[in-house]
């Protein structure tokens, strides 16, 4: 990667742009879904804003306070610094190579950090926004120590998992409280969760912890409810619909305080503030995900103010929203923290922050027909892209071409060789290969004279090619990056269309040399065109495609029209040497990579949630005629409990008497029965 930039501030007068992805958890490996979700999304945006001479600058680092990294840490045997460095040099080296143009990636705990979580705490408890609230928790009478739900564990309530912890257990899914709930006045267990932990323990020292009061610090939510809604009102227009569907079903749940303390030691301390007993919050920091977000502006200041404790260039993004425009990326998992909480934050402490302008959200990408498992071995994750042995661009340009903006979208590695082996070897690559290497055959690689002006077709290309690189620039502004690969291959398209039209050939140069030279000047152009408009989305392959083109140096700087001359490349330009862009990947890769990323082990779970599946089918099916037998069997009793009814609410018989009808005889029968029966007249 390049040396780290020279800070960029926004210009008075001009569309400056504030680019942020989601801080990825340190105390893990992200996975395909988690790039694509967050870190390549906006890397693509933030290229193309620079490409269009926007002032631009693009903000991410790792989140690396909360309880899951002392409990990683603790796993692993290191203090939450170690642990916390380690992973961070993981994170920043698989983004390195997946070419992720950050202006910084940054941390979490620094000196700016808690400053500014400080600071804005300091203003919302002043502001009237903060309460305190006694609870009971977990204590540990060993350590002599409150503890966080996941430092407590033992057998969930509801499966009986030996191995849940105290906030959550992963076997069931359901969420817990580390110790059975009291009953209150109605005897009713005075809980949010589902379920509580059997016999607990705590996670450092098996201690079996008791029950203490505690205070906690919580945000009220609901006090900022109205300005919420108010500010939701105005800025959601420029949201992903799922962004904006998620957001609204808290607000219509009701936004209630929300507790922004933890005990924990690997966190922004509590500061001191009139009226807050310190010895109450002395070992207690704050929740990770009230900390979190404020992590875009601190690590913006140890960027544009690096060593200077006072220095104020970071507020110039993040305290100017009339110059600013905020554009925010993540998966749609952590949507409430961006649109509701930290907003909150900024409302609350009445300064006047820069708010997301527009948020893009994308849902989840997943892998061969289940999910990625890291614990299983299952899918590719950012440190195995590179044991494939494929150029990081292909991986950037297939991952954006599923990026799941609306709907879950699936990995597959069939199409991931189909991607390479057609859309960009046949397409691009074709296209690239075919007019570099003529001139260079034929024209010793010098671009010839050419005058578009008389040949009326290649007008109509420059039309019909300026007709979407305007669609391109729209999509791209109004973050479709999907479609917008889509618009570039349709520009490549264009562009073998014009080849093909011509009919280009050793043919061409000796017959119509005047429009052979007029081909290849329009084609040339169009290419250099293609480099500049992909290099948002394969930066590796624009710069060697402009290497080709006779622009020698690394890091050229793309440049995106909003017209496009077909004049970049003059005649007399030296070009360099043609070279493949792509080559084919065999078809024998798929199983071999499928394989090496999980494959039996995917098939084994598909196998187990196919069963599970089957024995639910069943079941149902069972329950479903247990229900049916037992109404069958109520309607009889009802029916025989009226017929008796009936039976005993009938007048008495006489004794002697039938009640039975007698039956009619058949006529001829009935004459002759009426006839033996009759006594003989007497003479």
């Amino acid at each position: 990667m390049a040396a780290p930039r020279k800070p960029t501030l926004p210009v008075p007068g001009k569309e400056n742009i504030l680019i942020t992805s989601a801080l990825p958890y340190v105390n893990n490996v992200p996975h395909l879904g988690n790039i694509i979700g967050s870190v390549l999304s906006a890397d693509v945006f933030a290229r193309f804003c620079r490409a269009r001479g926007l002032p631009t600058i693009y903000i991410c680092g790792s989140d690396e306070y909360g309880t899951a990294t002392e409990t990683k840490a603790l796993s692993e045997g290191v203090d939450p610094a170690t642990l916390c460095a380690k992973y961070h040099a993981i994170h920043k080296e698989i983004y390195d190579w997946f070419r992720i143009d950050f202006d910084t990636f940054g941390r979490t705990p620094t000196d700016e950090h808690t400053d500014i979580v400080q600071s804005v705490f300091k203003n919302l408890w002043n502001n009237g926004y903060i309460e305190q609230r006694e609870t009971t928790q977990a204590y540990c009478p060993e350590h002599e120590s409150f503890l966080a739900d996941r430092y407590v564990e033992g057998e969930c309530s509801l499966c009986h998992d030996k191995g849940a912890r105290g906030d959550q257990c992963d076997a069931c899914g359901n969420l817990l409280d580390p110790m059975e709930p009291d009953l209150d006045a109605s005897g009713n267990q005075e809980t949010k969760a589902t379920g509580w932990l059997i016999n607990p323990k705590c996670k450092l020292d098996g201690t079996t912890p008791i029950k203490r009061q505690t205070k906690h610090l919580y945000l009220r939510l609901d006090a900022l409810q109205g300005e919420i809604e108010s500010w939701i009102a105005s800025a959601k227009k420029d949201w992903s619909a799922n962004c904006t569907s998620i957001t609204y079903s808290w607000l219509d749940q009701g936004l209630k305080p929300r507790g922004i303390t933890r005990d924990l030691k690997w966190g922004v301390p509590i500061p001191t503030v009139d009226g807050l007993s310190e010895e109450d919050f002395a070992k207690k920091v704050f929740y990770v995900w009230f900390d979190a977000c404020i992590g875009y502006p601190s690590i913006t200041k140890t960027f544009t103010d690096p060593g200077n404790p006072s220095g104020t260039d970071w507020e110039k993004w993040w305290k100017n929203p009339e110059e600013v425009s905020l554009y925010q990326f993540m998966g749609k998992d952590n949507v409430p923290f961006h649109t509701i909480i930290w907003p909150a934050s900024q409302i609350g402490s009445k300064e006047n922050w820069t708010k997301v302008k527009t948020l893009s959200t994308t849902e989840y990408l997943n892998y061969e027909g289940g999910k990625f498992s890291k614990s299983k071995g299952v899918g590719v994750f950012g440190n195995n892209a590179r044991d494939t042995g494929i150029d990081p661009d292909i991986w950037r340009f297939y991952l954006l071409s599923r990026r799941p903006e609306t709907s879950d979208s699936e990995f597959k590695w069939e199409e991931f060789i189909d991607v390479n082996n057609n859309d960009l070897l046949k397409n691009l690559g074709n296209l690239c290969q075919r007019v570099i290497k003529f001139t260079q055959a034929k024209m010793d690689s010098v671009v010839p004279d050419f005058d578009l002006s008389k040949f009326p077709a290649l007008q109509q290309h420059k039309e019909e090619v300026n007709k979407l690189l305007q669609e391109y620039n729209t999509t791209l502004k109004g973050l479709k990056l999907r479609h917008g690969l889509s618009v570039i291959m349709a520009i490549s398209g264009l562009g073998n269309k014009l080849l093909q039209d011509n009919k280009l050939s050793n043919q061409l140069i000796a017959e119509e040399p005047e429009r052979c030279n007029a081909v290849i000047g329009i084609a040339l152009n169009h290419i250099h065109l293609l480099a500049n408009v992909l290099a948002p989305y394969m930066p590796g392959k624009s710069q060697a495609i402009l290497k080709q083109l006779g622009f020698e140096g690394e890091g050229q700087t793309a440049s995106i029209p909003d017209v496009w001359e077909a004049d970049a490349i003059k005649p007399g330009h030296k070009l360099g040497e043609p070279e493949l862009l792509f080559s084919t990947i065999p078809a024998a890769k798929i199983e071999e990579w499928r394989d090496a990323f999980g494959g039996e082990e995917l098939r084994k779970i598909k196998e187990a949630e196919a069963k599970k599946a089957a024995e639910k089918k069943l079941a149902r099916e069972k329950e479903k005629e247990k229900k049916k037998l037992k109404k069958e069997k109520e309607k009889a009793e009802k029916e025989a409990a009226a017929s008796a009814a009936s039976g005993q609410a009938a007048a008495p018989v006489a004794a002697g008497v039938t009640t039975t009808l007698p039956l009619r005889p058949a006529p001829g029968k009935a004459a002759a029965t009426a006839s033996a029966e009759e006594p003989t007249p007497k003479a």
